[in-house]
C-alpha cells in the first residue's frame, strides 16, 4: 500500500465478516469473540480480528487468539478512506474477519451517522460496511424472553441485519431447550450456545482487563474458551452469515502526519496503548520507526528525530521509571537536540514533573512539560473529543484538526507551557483547552485516532 505522498489508492470491497455485538457491555462478547478466533483458527481458517471503537486492551486479546494484528474501526472518528484502509489491511491472507463490537449494539456518542444511528457505535459500523451482526445474549435469568429481545435488536433499524444470536450463560440442558425453542418460534437462527463454565473471565483493573502481555495464563484460557464454544456451535450456518463489507476503496493517508523521518516508539506494558494503523500509517508515508522500552532502562535510538510515548500504564510503574536515570538521560537529550517528543495519557504524564500514584506517593517524572499528575486526587474522565491544533509543530500546521478520545482516572495541574489544543466533545460542546507545549515537546491526555477532513 503506498503512502500520502505517492498518492496511493486501494481497489476492491473490503472482507468477508461479521460482528459480535451485544444488548450491554458485561454481556460476554469479548469472550466470545475470544473463542471464536481461536477456535477458527485451531479448524484452519486464516481468520483475522477487528475492534470497533477506540479500545487499546481487546485488540491486543484478539492478536493473541488470531496470531495477526488487530486493527480499530471507529465509524465517529475515523474518516471513510482510514476505515477502508483498515480493512484493507486487516484482509491481508486472511480469508475471513470476524470483528468485536463496543458497549450495547446501538450504543455510541450523543450525535448521530447519516442513517440515524448513533455515531461510533457498532450498529453504525454494520450500516457502514453492510456486515451482519451476532447478538450475544446473556440468558442468566432469562427464558423465552430471549425472543422478544433478540426480535427487537433485529427489527429496531433497517440497516442493520441480525444474522443470529449466540446463547451465553446457559445453565443446563432444560435451559438450552427452552432458549433455543423460543428462538426457533421467533425464526430467530441459534449460531452458538455458551454453556457457564467456570474460570471464563479475565483479572481487570481501572482500565478494562489486564493487557494480554501480561496474562502468563492467556494461551490457557484461549483454548478453554475455544473448548466451550466448539460444543455448541454451529459452525456452518454462523459462517453463512459473512457478508463482504461494503466499504468502498479509497485515497489512503495516514491518520496521523508522521512526528519525522526516523520515530522512536516507547514500547512495553507501561506504554502499551498505541493504535496499529497509527504505526503503519507512518511506515506507508516513508518514515523508519524503532522501539525501546522504558522499563527496561531503554532510551529512544539516538539517530531518532521523533519520538512518540503512547498510553499506557506508567502510574503502575511510577518507581521504576523515576530510578531509570538511561531512559530520564536519553529523553532529556533527545529533547535537547530538538526531536520532536510527543506523549498521549500516559505519556503525557510521564513528560511532566511528577506522577502520583493510587497510594500517594509521589515520583519524579522527566520534567520536560510543566505537568503534575495524579492517580490519588483520580475522577474519571471518558468520552470522544475533536481536537484543533493552536500553533504549528510536528503534529501538523496551526489549525489542524483531529477526533480522538479520552479514558483516564488521573487529575493534572499544569502551568508554565503553551495550550496544545482547542477541544470540544463529540457534539462540539463543552470547549475547552487541552495539553501542554513546551518547543517541540507535546502532549495531552487525548488519544488522537484520525485527522479530520476541512470541513467534516
Amino acid at each position: 500500500m503506498s503512502g500520502e505522498g505517492a498518492g496511493g489508492s486501494l481497489s476492491g470491497l473490503g472482507p468477508a465478516g461479521l460482528l459480535i455485538a451485544a444488548p450491554a457491555s458485561a454481556s460476554g462478547k469479548t469472550t466470545v469473540t475470544l473463542a471464536l478466533l481461536r477456535l477458527l483458527r485451531r479448524r484452519g481458517h486464516r481468520v483475522a480480528a477487528v475492534k470497533v471503537g477506540p479500545d487499546y486492551i481487546d485488540p491486543a486479546f484478539h492478536a493473541a487468539a488470531a496470531g495477526r494484528p488487530c486493527f480499530n474501526l471507529d465509524p465517529w472518528a475515523m474518516r471513510p478512506q482510514t476505515l477502508a484502509a483498515a480493512l484493507e489491511k486487516t484482509a491481508e491472507d486472511a480469508e475471513l474477519v470476524v470483528g468485536e463490537g463496543v458497549m450495547g449494539l446501538f450504543d455510541g456518542a450523543p450525535v448521530e451517522d447519516q442513517w440515524g444511528l448513533a455515531a461510533g457505535s457498532t450498529a453504525s459500523l454494520a450500516a457502514a460496511a453492510s456486515w451482519p451482526v451476532v447478538l450475544v445474549v446473556n440468558c442468566q435469568g432469562m427464558g423465552a424472553s430471549v425472543a422478544a429481545l433478540a426480535h427487537g435488536f433485529a427489527q429496531f433499524h433497517e440497516r442493520v441485519r441480525l444474522g443470529g444470536v449466540i446463547l451465553n450463560a446457559v445453565a443446563s440442558d432444560r435451559h438450552e431447550r427452552l432458549l433455543r425453542e423460543a428462538c426457533n418460534a421467533a425464526a430467530m437462527p441459534v449460531l452458538a450456545v455458551l454453556r457457564r463454565v467456570p474460570g471464563l473471565t479475565r483479572p481487570s483493573r481501572h482500565l478494562g482487563l489486564v493487557q494480554a502481555g501480561e496474562d502468563e495464563s492467556l494461551d490457557l484460557f484461549l483454548d478453554a474458551a475455544a473448548d466451550a464454544l466448539a460444543a455448541g456451535l454451529d459452525e456452518a450456518t454462523l459462517l453463512a452469515t459473512l457478508r463482504p463489507a461494503s466499504l468502498r476503496a479509497q485515497a489512503w493517508s495516514p491518520p496521523l502526519a508522521p512526528l519525522g523521518q526516523r520515530i522512536a516508539v516507547a514500547a512495553d506494558t507501561a506504554f502499551a496503548f498505541c493504535y496499529p494503523l497509527t504505526l503503519e500509517g507512518w511506515r506507508d508515508a516513508g518514515a523508519e520507526l524503532s522501539f525501546f522500552s522504558p522499563l527496561a532502562d531503554e532510551g529512544p535510538d539516538p539517530a531518532a528525530d521523533a519520538v512518540y510515548l503512547p498510553g499506557g500504564y506508567p502510574e503502575l510503574h511510577g518507581a521504576t521509571l523515576a530510578a531509570n536515570k538511561r531512559f530520564q538521560a536519553a529523553m532529556r537529550s533527545a529533547a535537547g537536540r530538538g526531536a520532536a517528543i510527543y506523549g498521549e495519557c500516559g505519556g503525557y504524564m510521564v513528560l511532566g514533573r511528577s506522577l502520583e500514584d493510587a497510594e500517594g506517593q509521589s515520583h519524579e517524572m522527566l520534567d520536560l512539560l510543566a505537568v503534575e499528575s495524579s492517580l490519588k486526587a483520580a475522577a474519571r474522565v471518558l468520552g470522544y473529543r475533536r481536537a484543533r491544533l493552536m500553533q504549528d509543530g510536528p503534529l501538523g500546521p496551526a489549525g489542524s484538526a483531529y477526533r480522538g478520545h479520552e479514558f483516564h482516572y488521573a487529575s493534572a495541574r499544569s502551568d508554565g507551557d503553551e495550550p496544545l489544543f482547542t477541544v470540544t466533545d463529540a457534539a462540539g460542546q463543552d470547549r475547552h483547552l487541552a495539553g501542554q507545549r513546551r518547543g517541540k515537546v507535546m502532549g495531552s491526555f487525548l488519544h488522537l485516532i484520525d485527522r479530520e477532513d476541512a470541513g467534516a
